[in-house]
């Protein structure tokens, strides 16, 4: 991970993490069966790693350009309130959130992977992007993972914020020293 001291810096202050789903959150493969129902296959180690920056205190949102039941039943087990669908204006969407929880953009991150991204990647904060995003996306981020979409990059970005931030230690032991209770 590139733990550099620039990147490092812009993200001790992240209050939100917002996420696009195709692409960062899957692997950006979309299934339809024969009746037109939709599949999308979302990374176990990515929602533990949002439960675990949720828990250190981060919120967390998503922001995506296509309608799905899927992404809300995701949304609602991970426990993200923050959601907001069928946007291809993600910066528009970005701002309004920001404004809602009164938040100034340093205090703001944001993962995507494709141009209706760009703008929000640009304004942020800390703009991020998967390491399978077209190589002008990746040009405009501050961060790019070294896994790709739907494949581990968000549990990365978590791991990162959280060890900017000084959670990560306390979280670690947590598991490392969680005893039974008799």
């Amino acid at each position: 991970m590139d733990s550099s001291a620039s990147v490092l810096e812009k993200l001790r202050p992240l209050r939100l993490l917002a996420l696009d789903v195709d692409g960062v959150l899957t692997d950006g493969t979309l299934y339809f069966g024969n009746q037109g129902e939709e599949f999308k296959g979302f990374n176990t180690q990515d929602g533990q790693g949002l439960k675990l920056l949720q828990a250190s205190g981060v919120e967390l949102a998503i922001i995506t350009g296509r309608q799905s039941t899927l992404v809300a039943q995701r949304a609602a087990s991970l426990g993200i309130t923050h959601l907001q669908q069928g946007r291809e204006d993600k910066l528009v969407a970005l701002n309004q959130l920001r404004e809602q929880l009164g938040l100034t953009w340093s205090q703001i991150g944001y993962c995507g992977d494709d141009l209706p991204d760009l703008s929000a990647i640009k304004k942020a904060g800390f703009g991020a992007t998967v390491s399978n995003a077209p190589s002008y996306i990746q040009q405009h981020s501050d961060y790019v993972t070294q896994q790709k979409g739907g494949q581990g990059a968000v549990r990365e970005l978590c791991d990162l914020i959280m060890q900017a931030q000084g959670t990560w230690t306390a979280c670690l032991h947590h598991y490392l020293y969680s005893t039974l209770s008799e």
